[in-house]
């Protein structure tokens, strides 16, 4: 579309390519995401007295959502592989939700949003996928990056 902003990856035949970050200098970065679970009172009442037949959803969810981190890159096309410092899961049972926050460090050429992004959803598809015995009426909700630092394109702050 002539005048529409030029997106990093599409190239000049309109084909995706991989974003080259070789000249962005190392950087620390940090990326904020968070994801809701929407549950019903049966398991939540299960999931605070650790009741679950399949173990401890969200320790297992802690868990699922820093290997997802790891493995961005071969999930998400174009994804640069990172050497990820830190990642960081939080889950709060709150009344009936869960609320994941997801945490990922690298010091490197390109942002670790994708990686935080995707350690809270899949965090969140675990929760579902364990307690779905008890309840297959759960959503998932409110996926988004909170924050990020680094880079050359500054800092961002979800409103």
């Amino acid at each position: 579309m002539p005048g529409a902003p030029k997106l990093s990856h599409i190239n000049e035949n309109n084909r995706a390519q991989m974003v080259d970050v070789a000249a962005k200098p190392v950087t620390p970065r940090t990326a904020v995401a968070e994801a809701f679970v929407q549950i019903s009172p049966e398991l939540a009442s299960a999931i605070s007295q650790n009741k679950i037949a399949k173990g401890n959803i969200l320790d297992t969810a802690r868990l699922a959502g820093i290997q997802a981190a790891k493995r961005t890159d071969e999930l998400i096309p174009l994804c640069h592989s990172l050497p990820l410092d830190s990642v960081d899961i939080d889950l709060v049972l709150e009344g009936n939700k869960i609320r994941i926050t997801a945490t990922a460090r690298a010091t490197a050429r390109t942002g670790v949003e994708m990686e935080a992004l995707t350690a809270a959803s899949i965090a969140a598809l675990t929760i579902y996928d364990m307690g779905k015995a008890v309840d297959r009426a759960m959503t998932i909700s409110g996926i988004r990056l909170l924050t990020k630092t680094g880079g050359t394109r500054g800092d961002y702050s979800a409103s």
